[in-house]
């Protein structure tokens, strides 16, 4: 793409958004619901590592509807009609959300992922997991299926820094990112993951050699948020003998500014920040809505001049 006509790509000028994008393949609104479906993962249960990662308790983004225990249809139902109120024509995503969704057999995900598309109104799937735990009789059938609907598989990979990961507790490296990436995408699956920014002892700097990486790979979709500390974790208790920086909402939006002008422009961004309940957070507390936070960055944006592609360019070295 010319960089002269990259803007006029976009929806908003600025950056190539889910929403739009989604719009794209829809005809009519489009939301997820979350779902809980009871899994663990391999670096809680002892198969790869115990505890978990250190930054994560799963309570900060299972919205009220969302119940371990209670069957998939039964929460598509529930969540159905939390969002029926507002948007009595919505169609729904089932967002297989909590903790690792390929984390069980190729026969008992099949039964978990028809259950979901069976619900009536249920338009796709969105399938959250780690790069470690997609085999290849899984993605076989995830082929098939993603020719039957609407699928993202969506990766959790966090930062694409090996340091990074063996401190948070992650249990599996950068080259199982980029494999995991590949080996969906050349299925002709729709690829997404998601990024931290902010993760102990990353800088500017890395950031932005991590977006260029990003950009070389396939990935089609990016979810981004801030590093969060939260109630109880491992992280938090590091944080508390040992603060570390983290960033205000201004340090933010610069980063993000400078940070998507390095993505290649055909990659479609879903989000850029997370909001906690505020009595599990602990830094940093911004006092923003995420609606507010995106109001903000794109008043910077068209401040800045600056774009989503400005800086990419498609021979980088990896």
């Amino acid at each position: 793409m010319r960089k002269d006509t990259e803007r006029t790509a976009f929806a908003n000028g600025l950056y190539n958004d889910f929403s739009h994008w989604l719009g794209r393949r829809f005809p009519f609104k489009v939301q997820k619901i979350s779902i809980d479906a009871g899994f663990t993962c391999p670096n809680r249960d002892g198969s790869i590592g115990v505890g978990g990662c250190s930054y994560c308790d799963n309570r900060t983004f299972n919205p009220d509807y969302c119940h371990r225990g209670v069957t998939i249809r039964e929460q598509l139902t529930a969540g159905k009609a939390f969002f029926a109120r507002k948007y009595p024509d919505m169609k729904y995503l089932a967002y297989f959300q909590a903790y690792t969704n390929t984390y069980a057999s190729v026969e008992t995900l099949k039964r978990m992922y028809e259950e979901a598309l069976g619900v009536e109104d249920v338009v796709g799937i969105v399938i959250g997991t780690r790069p470690d735990c997609m085999s290849d009789d899984l993605l076989d059938y995830l082929e098939t299926l993603h020719r039957q609907t609407f699928m993202i598989v969506e990766y959790g990979i966090e930062s694409l820094n090996d340091n990074t990961l063996v401190r948070i507790n992650r249990g599996h490296n950068v080259a199982c990112s980029l494999h995991a990436i590949e080996r969906t995408a050349e299925r002709g699956i729709t690829t997404g993951a998601h990024v931290i920014l902010g993760l102990p002892e990353e800088d500017f700097d890395e950031h932005i050699r991590q977006a260029t990486l990003l950009s070389s790979t396939r990935l089609d979709v990016l979810k981004v948020h801030q590093m969060q500390i939260i109630k109880g974790t491992r992280l938090a208790r590091e944080y508390a003998k040992q603060p570390f920086p983290v960033y205000s909402a201004d340090e933010y939006i610069r980063l993000i500014t400078e940070y998507i002008q390095y993505l290649r422009p055909t990659m479609v961004l879903e989000r850029f920040v997370s909001q906690s309940p505020a009595h599990m957070l602990v830094a940093p507390n911004w006092g923003l809505k995420n609606h507010e936070f995106t109001h903000l960055l794109v008043r910077h944006l068209q401040k800045a001049e600056a774009w989503q592609g400005k800086r990419w360019r498609d021979d980088a070295a990896l």
